[in-house]
């Protein structure tokens, strides 16, 4: 039960930064689900590896490259979901960071309860 009010709660703030980044778009709730889905599997399989793949570049940067991948995974849930459009990997680094901001964030109110 706890994973779907999170994969509700993703494909909300999904919503809202659709609605405020103009690079980035969704046609609906149902896209919005099926993209917190997506990204929820993504970071669970492709995120680790990622991460060990590039695990040299991210140390020599100081874990910054991790936002390359987040992006990378926004991008790659572009590819996967119809009514999901990112316009460039600028707004998928935007939209990762502002994702995970409104996460946490979410996420904390439930953890409250």
């Amino acid at each position: 039960m706890r994973v779907i009010v999170k994969l509700l709660l993703t494909a909300v703030a999904v919503i809202i930064l659709a609605r405020l980044l103009p690079g980035i778009s969704v046609s609906g709730f149902g896209p919005a689900f099926f993209v917190a889905i997506v990204l929820a599997l993504l970071r669970f399989t492709v995120k680790p590896i990622l991460l060990i793949l590039t695990l040299p570049i991210t140390i020599l940067t100081f874990g910054l490259f991790i936002l390359v991948i987040n992006a990378i995974i926004i991008l790659l849930a572009n590819y996967v979901v119809p009514g999901f459009t990112v316009s460039s990997i600028w707004w998928a680094m935007l939209f990762s960071l502002l994702l995970s901001f409104f996460e946490s964030i979410l996420f904390s109110v439930l953890k409250e309860n």
